[in-house]
């Protein structure tokens, strides 16, 4: 798993973590979604997800997540349960900055 450090950013300003996801263990998608996505709904009323969705050809998906420290995006994705399920092969978590 790859994380790239914040920097550049003042003390409370609120961080949008952009998170580029790599599958494996292809056979659990299926089973294991409901509850993912459950997951991602959970996260999105709390207001800690921005964005998510996976990419076309099924490899991987994009989740932006909302926290208040890297840690706290770190986290969300330990907590997932397509990550818990090992369908994550690989993430990398980046802090990303909307302009429009």
């Amino acid at each position: 798993m790859s994380i790239v450090p914040v920097t550049g950013r003042e003390e409370n300003e609120p961080m949008k973590f952009a998170t580029t996801i790599q599958y494996g263990n292809q056979e659990k998608i299926t089973e294991v979604r409901p509850t993912h996505r459950e997951y991602l709904g959970k996260l999105k009323e709390q207001g800690k997800l921005w964005a998510s969705g996976p990419f076309e050809d099924d490899s991987g998906a994009l989740i932006i997540y909302e926290a208040d420290t890297q840690e706290e995006a770190e986290q969300l994705i330990r907590d997932d349960p397509f990550n818990e399920a090992g369908v994550f092969q690989s993430y990398t978590i980046k802090p990303w900055r909307q302009v429009f």
